[in-house]
């Protein structure tokens, strides 16, 4: 299998919520929105989102508990001083992590936790397990 792209679609009855926030605090760029569906791109081409209300029937409203979005920032302390100051509350402390990442996380509108973070060296712990 050749994949060229892989995104993810939430259905949520919130979409104008969810592209209003990932545009102002996360600087997504909306490159499709006819109103029951958006898709917002991230500075890379490959980063994208997707969120839609139900249309049919089979569409069920996804369930954010246990959902994270992992944004890989340059600078996670910059990001986290930039959101704290817009009134964003962390629901995860900026720290750094053994595993190699120095992170912090804030939930969307819809209640997904976002977990941003800068890579750091692993510990001696953690390094065996990277490929």
């Amino acid at each position: 299998m050749n994949i060229k792209n892989l995104s993810t679609a939430f259905t949520t009855d919130k979409v104008e919520e969810a592209r209003d926030f990932y545009v102002k605090y996360l600087g997504a760029k909306v490159t499709f929105d006819c109103g029951w569906y958006v898709n917002l791109q991230f500075d890379q081409p490959m980063c994208t989102l997707q969120f839609m209300s139900p249309q049919k029937d089979h569409h069920k409203l996804s369930d954010p508990s246990g959902l994270m979005h992992n944004f890989c920032v340059k600078d996670v302390d910059a990001e986290h001083e930039r959101l704290t100051a817009e009134g964003l509350t962390p629901v995860l402390p900026l720290e750094d992590h053994p595993w190699g990442d120095r992170s912090f996380a804030i939930v969307d509108p819809l209640g997904i936790m976002l977990y941003l973070y800068s890579e750091r060296e692993p510990s001696e712990e953690f390094k065996q397990y990277y490929k």
